[in-house]
């Protein structure tokens, strides 16, 4: 890689971590390694880029304008690097995924077990997170593509992957554990253990759209966490269908009387200039779900 290009990488990634030692990390490198190159920079322009501190380290005023132009530079090297990668054939690269939990336990095991079979030298970065920051790493170009909730934001390209139904869970002894499909109205009348981080999730737009004040006593991003204090009888939750396959625990799922789904897809910032590592992983897409055993 370009001298100039490694120490433009240096200065963005210590500005996304706050931290010379985690983007030292993140780019294989010594800590003194990315603080020199980080020297160098303010050296050849004569500028202050960042001021450090107990709490980390921040863009100044003069780096807060130079930032974006090396933003620039790096992703257009990327683009280089793609065009060149498929001239040569995709003997190597790294294919960085932004997932959510269920995901990564259901999907991506089997889609990464079929591609290796073909493409062996390619290696994998997985970065787990909620919807919104999934987003905001394809936006940032921290990662290659992302799994997310549609719809995402307009300015990225999606495939619709598939609908997840949402279900309920209960504890074994709850007294509508026999029921045939479980009340919408009853969804507020037990503790809530609900599934969210940051941004409003998909429960929660159930419980708007069916005007259910829901007693919520727990909420977190956790769905083996919601799993288990279910289990425990403290609530009941509801729970994608993908997430409650081969659960280790003694809980009661029923579909809801009036189905509700949550649509999965695969975002990038622009399709058209994803590595070719990327491009071939998309046509694995489809290996996601095994067909279950008679």
């Amino acid at each position: 890689m370009d001298k100039n290009i490694q120490k433009y990488l240096a200065l963005i990634k210590t500005v996304e971590y706050g931290s010379f030692t985690k983007a030292a990390e993140a780019l294989n490198y010594s800590q003194s390694g990315i603080s020199r190159m980080i020297h160098d920079l303010e050296t050849e322009w004569n500028i202050s880029l960042l001021e450090r501190g107990r709490s980390g380290v921040r863009l100044t005023s003069e780096g807060l304008k130079v930032l974006p132009y090396a933003q620039s530079v790096c992703n257009e090297y990327q683009k280089l690097q793609t065009q060149i990668d498929e001239l040569h054939g995709l003997q190597s690269g790294l294919i960085r995924i932004g997932t959510f939990s269920s995901v990564a336990t259901h999907w991506l095991p089997n889609i990464i077990k079929a591609f290796q079979k073909e493409f062996p030298n390619i290696d994998y970065e997985l970065l787990l997170g909620d919807y919104t920051e999934i987003e905001a790493w394809i936006l940032e170009g921290r990662v290659d593509c992302g799994f997310l909730r549609l719809p995402t934001q307009s300015q990225l390209d999606t495939i619709f992957l598939e609908q997840d139904k949402l279900l309920v869970i209960l504890p074994e002894n709850h007294p509508l554990a026999d029921c045939d499909r479980f009340p919408v109205k009853a969804l507020g009348e037990d503790p809530f253990m609900l599934l969210e981080k940051g941004a409003k999730a998909e429960i929660s737009e159930i419980f708007e759209r069916c005007k259910i004040t829901p007693k919520v006593q727990f909420t977190t991003w956790d769905d083996y966490a919601i799993m288990s204090m279910v289990e425990s009888g403290l609530g009941i939750s509801m729970l994608p269908e993908l997430i409650l396959k081969r659960i280790p625990y003694r809980i009661i799922v029923k579909e809801l009387e009036v189905p509700a789904y949550r649509k999965i897809g695969l975002a990038m910032r622009d399709k058209e200039f994803v590595s070719l590592a990327v491009k071939r992983f998309l046509d694995f897409l489809k290996y996601r779900s095994i067909p279950e055993k008679l």
